[in-house]
């Protein structure tokens, strides 16, 4: 009996140790107006500390790379060092081509769209004009396991892969409603947008421009009901 008491103590021990994990995010902002034109605006996790350095160095790293004009990924970079790269490139083009009238541009916007104690997912907007007919504007989705800090890709998500691209195959033809899906995809055949997201409603489906059809079609955004995709996916 001593033993069955001590065994349950032991586990009733384990169990109030454990680490709760809290996290919250609070806004950063970094704008910069002489020379280049640059607007950052992102989440930054608090709380368990390790968990959200996970988060933060993915977030930042990713920040980092779009303001990148290298062909290598930058890495153990900080967002203010990347703004001085981002800013002196500028000011080398202007002094090669004084009479250029160009204004270069970074605006890059971030947003935690969902939380939940098992996933936290974060909507990164960035726009870059530096130069050419139009800026590029790219949204991305960070998935993040809200217990550890790992970022989660689409592999990690989605659970039935076949069955998960049939109900988007599905909500993508009532969205472009006269279009047939082999018009809008370059090369012919359906597939899945680079990142998935996920807000309170569902999950969100959003190919970029480039990613199907031509940059004029713009963003195709949709979002799926929990209840209808739920099967597909692994968790949220």
């Amino acid at each position: 009996m001593k033993k069955i008491i001590i065994l349950l103590l032991i586990i009733s021990t384990s169990i109030s140790c454990k680490k709760e994990v809290t996290l919250n995010f609070k806004e950063q902002n970094i704008s910069l107006t002489e020379n280049a034109v640059i607007d950052i605006n992102y989440p930054k996790a608090e709380g368990s500390k390790d968990i959200a350095n996970l988060i933060n160095k993915k977030i930042e790293n990713y920040i980092v790379n779009q303001t990148n004009m290298t062909e290598d990924s930058l890495v153990e970079v900080s967002i203010d060092d990347a703004i001085k790269k981002f800013n002196q490139e500028y000011i080398d083009f202007k002094n090669e081509f004084p009479d250029s009238s160009q204004q270069w541009e970074a605006m890059i916007d971030g947003e935690v769209t969902y939380q939940s104690p098992e996933l936290i997912c974060i909507a990164i907007n960035s726009y870059l004009d530096t130069g050419g007919a139009h800026g590029n504007s790219y949204i991305k989705f960070l998935n993040f396991d809200a217990n550890n800090g790992v970022q989660l890709h689409k592999k990690a998500i989605i659970k039935d892969e076949e069955v998960f691209s049939n109900i988007v195959s599905n909500f993508l033809k009532a969205e472009i409603e006269n279009e047939s899906i082999e018009n809008i995809f370059f090369e012919g055949n359906f597939k899945l947008p680079e990142s998935i997201g996920f807000n309170d409603e569902g999950v969100i489906i959003l190919y970029n421009a480039y990613e199907i059809a031509s940059y004029t079609q713009g963003i195709t955004e949709f979002t799926i009901p929990y209840d209808e995709i739920e099967q597909a996916i692994k968790r949220y």
